[in-house]
């Protein structure tokens, strides 16, 4: 490769010298940064290695990695490993064929002179079979040869040491390749399908099937067009999460019939299948033809770990980087980087991909030259709209959500659907947000890109997701009380006055019964929600509550009665009753409307940003300050005080429900910080029977300290206390381990799976 600037970093990676050059770099023995790529041909068990040329400073002639490289100054990881695979083989693949297996530290000395002390990341393209050899493109200044060798051979030469190969400690760092590769490939199919059968009857089904009465049939020809614009939220959060999805899904569904195993997306934060599952995907343009093959097949890469910037941001872009350029840019656009329907992408992927489809022989040098001329510009990063960045399916949407709004007779559903399907055009939700808050119809929807949990990096990005329900007229009219007392509930908060808000407004709530949902629905199934997030809105209007009564009581009796009986003492049990848990929910979602929201920094200026502690923080104050609201309105006589008990058990069953979710996501890592903080003083007990009860004299207290210690962070925005709290409490303590084991022997569900009579009727008419 070139011996351009490369990107250098002091031990531990910190960056440094950006413009050194290579044969400097490796004189001095400073840390820098490079790529490895394997090519592995699956059919086969063999990897590709190259003969490095004999004119080379370092191992010259010796067989080594299929291609390798230097991150040069303003590149990026896998814009790297695309472009040294396309000059020193020939190969150009789009990034979907680069699964990022491990980083490894190479620290050699060579013959003395030639230092190499490397942060590699390592990449594997799986191939279907070998590549011809004739179908190379060899770049001859760094490679003489390639070959495709056994797996276990070259393993073998390694640990031997053959003066043939360039050394890897394969008993070291990079034994990784080898234990991947194996792992894969032996796992027991059998074994496989009974773990993920146990995985799936750890959810509950339910069918859920709201009635639909009063609705007229211009009503319900207005909801058959909603669902289907329901379906293309699953389309695009389907993308949100990660490039490769819609192939994948795709590619699944096609050849589920003939796998071994059993292929279903159970618990998001643990990896269901490798990329050996994956959907193979061919290129004949990938390389120069050869006669009678069909081209380049390779599997479409699945992520080892999820990616914690789903597809908002490139799939190497690091916080770093994110930082650095969004400190470049104007307020304006700072807004556009960090704003929820924006998502960031690279200029320099531009002629890569051009060139995997526009390729011939003959232009290969003209599109490397294109490809180095974009790295010469100095932001690579650059924001792209939700309206743009997903417009196939954005215009599908709206023309249903018009033709629906022209069918309604409600005048406040006509106006949001015909507000919400211009914004899915326009980018800008403002108007639409407000149409949504102001919703009174029998027919209740909420459809559009709302939260940012999937946005694990920052927490900025929002995805797309739709709930419609039959509003529950009788359980709506009941709730008035939460909301006319939101303002008195902001004033009695255990925090600082100075920290309070004089002018809260009262959240309208709204009740359905839930008829169908898609998109980011994935995780945990909601109970209720509040939107919109939008800080103007919020800081104007405040929000808009809308509880989901049929999802609360299969959930109640499915997982939180079972908990109760297996986790609770026996004489707390019958406290355990649906309008504690109900009530509680309410309160949850009404706390998220109260509190801080902008935030004073130490400097003075206001900001709204925890960044990626909010989600959890966030999720945990709405708990805890949500029964610290009932116990003030209990005592204000607004509430019966055959609560008082109920709500304090109900809510200790459902820490152990959320908490089995996992410490990764949000509403999981706040109730064991919840827990946690509980059961340290004292207000929830472990006696030796390994069951639990609450302690009523303490609980109160308790509450009261956790809810200021929360809310005091919040309003100070001290993202690093928020950082500690979190890792003292979101844990998984011994407590909580002994409680999870007994939910784990007796099978109690982690959730519930609902179905839709109602919507698969329509979309089985509409050919879904």
């Amino acid at each position: 490769m070139p011996n351009g600037g490369r990107r250098w970093c002091r031990s531990g990676g910190t960056l440094r010298r950006p413009h050194q050059n290579r044969g400097e770099v490796h004189r001095d023995g400073d840390y820098h940064r490079a790529v490895h790529v394997w090519i592995w041909a699956e059919n086969t068990q063999q990897l590709l290695l190259q003969r490095r040329s004999d004119c080379k400073d370092s191992w010259a002639g010796l067989w080594d990695i299929s291609s390798a490289g230097h991150i040069s100054a303003g590149d990026s990881s896998l814009l790297t490993a695309r472009r040294e695979l396309q000059e020193e083989l020939g190969v150009i693949l789009p990034k979907d064929a680069f699964e990022m297996i491990f980083v490894f530290l190479q620290d050699v000395i060579n013959d003395g002179t030639f230092i190499n002390n490397e942060f590699n990341d390592v990449y594997l393209v799986t191939t279907l079979d070998p590549i011809p050899l004739e179908a190379f493109t060899l770049q001859e200044s760094e490679v003489s040869a390639v070959k495709y060798i056994s797996y276990k051979e070259y393993k073998s030469l390694l640990a031997k040491e053959d003066p043939a190969y360039v050394p890897y400690d394969v008993n070291g760092q990079y034994g990784q390749l080898f234990d991947i590769i194996e792992q894969r490939y032996k796992e027991n199919n059998v074994a496989r399908s009974l773990t993920l059968q146990k995985q799936l009857r750890r959810y509950a089904p339910v069918s859920l099937d709201p009635e639909l009465t009063g609705f007229t049939d211009a009503d319900k020809e207005a909801l058959n067009l909603l669902v289907q614009a329901a379906t293309i939220m699953d389309e695009i959060f389907c993308l949100q999460v990660w490039y490769s999805n819609p192939d994948l899904r795709d590619w699944l569904k096609k050849h589920a019939d003939a796998s071994h195993i059993d292929k279903s997306s159970l618990d998001e934060n643990e990896a269901f299948l490798t990329t050996a599952d994956s959907a193979v995907k061919l290129i004949p343009e990938a390389t120069i033809a050869v006669t009678g093959w069909k081209g380049l097949e390779y599997k479409a890469a699945f992520p080892v770990l999820k990616p914690p910037g789903a597809n908002f941001y490139p799939p190497d872009m690091d916080k770093t980087e994110f930082e650095l350029w969004k400190s470049s840019l104007t307020d304006e656009q700072k807004e556009d980087a960090t704003g929820f329907f924006n998502v960031v992408k690279r200029r320099s992927e531009f002629a890569l991909d051009a060139s995997i489809y526009n390729r011939t022989v003959d232009d290969t040098e003209h599109l490397l030259h294109s490809a180095h001329d974009l790295y010469t510009v100095p932001h690579d990063l650059y924001t792209v709209p939700f309206a743009q960045e997903y417009s196939s399916f954005l215009r599908k949407a709206a023309e249903l959500l018009h033709k629906a709004g022209d069918l309604s007779s409600s005048p406040s559903l006509k106006r949001f659907l015909h507000s919400r399907a211009d914004a899915f055009l326009s980018n800008d939700y403002y108007d639409s947000d407000i149409a949504w808050m102001e919703l009174d119809s029998k027919l209740d929807i909420t459809i559009g890109p709302y939260e940012t949990y999937e946005d694990a990096l920052f927490g900025y990005k929002a995805t797309f997701e739709a709930f419609i329900g039959v509003r529950d007229d009788k359980a709506t009219a009941q709730l008035k009380l939460f909301g006319d007392h939101l303002q008195v509930l902001e004033q009695n908060l255990p925090l600082d006055n100075i920290y309070k808000s004089k002018d809260v407004i009262a959240a309208p709530i709204r009740v359905i019964q839930l008829l169908y949902n898609a998109g980011d629905v994935k995780g945990p199934q909601t109970v209720a929600f509040n939107l919109p997030n939008d800080e103007r809105i919020v800081k104007d209007r405040g929000t808009s509550m809308v509880m989901l009564k049929n999802i609360s009581e299969a959930k109640f009796k499915h997982i939180l009665v079972p908990i109760a009986d297996a986790c609770l003492v026996e004489e707390q049990q019958e406290l355990v009753d649906f309008d504690s848990f109900f009530t509680h929910t309410i309160c949850h979602e009404c706390c998220h409307g109260i509190g801080p929201h902008t935030i004073i920094l130490p400097n003075g200026k206001q900001s709204t940003e925890l960044q990626e502690v909010h989600s959890a923080l966030e999720e945990a104050k709405a708990d805890i300050v949500g029964l610290w609201a009932l116990r003030f309105l209990i005592d204000q006589d607004l509430l019966p005080k055959s609560l008082l008990e109920s709500m304090y058990v109900s809510f200790l069953a459902g820490c152990f429900r959320s908490v089995r979710f996992g410490l990764e996501e949000a509403h999981g890592k706040g109730q064991a910080l919840q827990f946690n903080w509980m059961y340290e003083k004292g207000a929830f007990v472990l006696h030796p029977d390994e069951r639990f009860s609450v302690d009523f004299s303490k609980a109160e207290g308790a509450v009261e300290s956790l809810s200021r210690e929360i809310l005091t962070i919040q309003a100070k925005g001290d993202k690093e206390a928020a950082k500690l709290l979190l890792q003292k409490y979101s844990e998984l303590t011994e407590p909580l381990q002994i409680a999870l084991q007994k939910l784990e022997n007796v099978q109690v569900p982690v959730d519930i799976v609902p179905t839709f009579p109602i919507a698969n009727k329509i979309l089985k008419k509409q050919g879904h």
